[in-house]
């Protein structure tokens, strides 16, 4: 099959967690033997966005600027004539109507539940109208009594398991995480706030205090933000910089890889309105041999919680949970990849998924 794959991948330079989100797409569905042309709009593109694009080594794809014919890698040509049969357009990001609407099939994939449907009530074009499916990583959406006036499907986030080989060195004896402190502002609906995860690590600050083991998260933290880093350093966090210890996706791989463990943070609106989301981020940790702890959003109602991969409500949940991996961290590493191989692997999300949207 034919599909035209569009999602953020180079844009942005710097965010090697968030070209991998992408990538595991890809490369899933390249494996499952599908003809895949990957795309991802941009409003210029850059030197930078066109050489970390280019360092990708993807088969086909292309920088495309917006609203024009301009692109970097294969030819705006090359794009309309590739003939897909199906579009996976993440986020909604590819607009362009004469790509998208020849498509028969034409697959809205939600990578940020909650927000994008909360946005959509309150009259932000998301582009769902464009779409013929819709399809979200927010496994319990469809229960949280959020306004949706449409059927989203579920799915897991895949992971491409011949590129997380588990069994590496230990080069950061902590739990890791890599992600944004705020990535927007928060959303208000009937009454309740769905914040980011700036709102969700304040609540776990005691955290370090109480964990027997080390903490790591690579926060991307704006300098601006001074009362959140006082409180941050005052109760003993580490801040790691995400740039540099992950700006590209052999960098990111290699700090996931080398890390104990992930301390898996969810952005509040997640968590609050028990959407069910798992981090693609987590899928890696988990492939890699390396066990989550994790906010607990729900996503026990798909993935098997307790060894290898523990969810916490709170500082003293996630100690204990962090506690219990120490006591018998081999085990809790062989279930984490098994996890993985049973529940994330590309093949088996992406082809139960192609089954559900065609």
């Amino acid at each position: 099959m034919r599909i035209l794959l569009a999602g953020m991948l180079a844009g942005t330079p710097g965010h090697g967690g968030a070209t991998w989100a992408i990538l595991q797409w890809a490369r899933g569905l390249e494996r499952l033997g599908h003809d895949v042309l990957v795309v991802e709009p941009v409003e210029r593109i850059e030197p930078a966005s066109a050489a970390y694009f280019d360092a990708l080594g993807l088969e086909r794809g292309a920088l495309l600027e917006r609203g024009t014919r301009v692109t970097h890698g294969a030819s705006y040509e090359q794009l309309a004539g590739f003939d897909a049969e199906l579009l996976l357009n993440m986020s909604g990001l590819l607009r362009d109507p004469e790509l998208t609407a020849p498509i028969r099939t034409r697959v809205f994939v939600d990578l940020d539940p909650v927000f994008v449907q909360l946005w959509h009530a309150q009259g932000v074009d998301m582009g769902f109208d464009d779409h013929t499916r819709h399809v979200t990583v927010g496994l319990l959406l469809e229960r949280t009594g959020l306004p949706l006036d449409r059927r989203w499907i579920a799915t897991l986030p895949p992971v491409a398991l011949d590129d997380w080989p588990p069994g590496g060195t230990i080069e950061h004896d902590a739990f890791t995480t890599v992600g944004n402190w705020r990535s927007y502002g928060s959303v208000e609906h009937g009454g309740v706030r769905y914040g980011q995860k700036a709102h969700s690590v304040r609540r776990l600050l005691e955290l370090p205090r109480l964990s027997p083991a080390p903490l790591l998260p690579a926060l991307a933290i704006d300098p601006g933000e001074h009362e959140d880093l006082r409180a941050l350093r005052a109760h003993g966090w580490p801040l790691a910089d995400p740039a540099a210890l992950a700006g590209t996706p052999d960098a990111y791989r290699r700090f996931v890889s080398g890390s104990r463990g992930e301390l898996g943070l969810a952005k509040a609106g997640y968590a609050d309105a028990r959407s069910g989301w798992f981090s693609d981020r987590s899928a890696c940790y988990l492939a890699a041999g390396r066990p989550v702890v994790a906010q607990d959003t729900g996503f026990g109602c798909a993935l098997p919680v307790g060894e290898g991969l523990l969810a916490f409500g709170d500082a003293e949940e996630a100690a204990r949970a962090i506690g219990a991996v120490c006591a018998d961290y081999e085990r809790h590493s062989a279930t984490a990849r098994a996890i993985a191989e049973q529940h994330l692997a590309s093949d088996i999300v992406l082809g139960r998924l192609l089954e559900r949207v065609l």
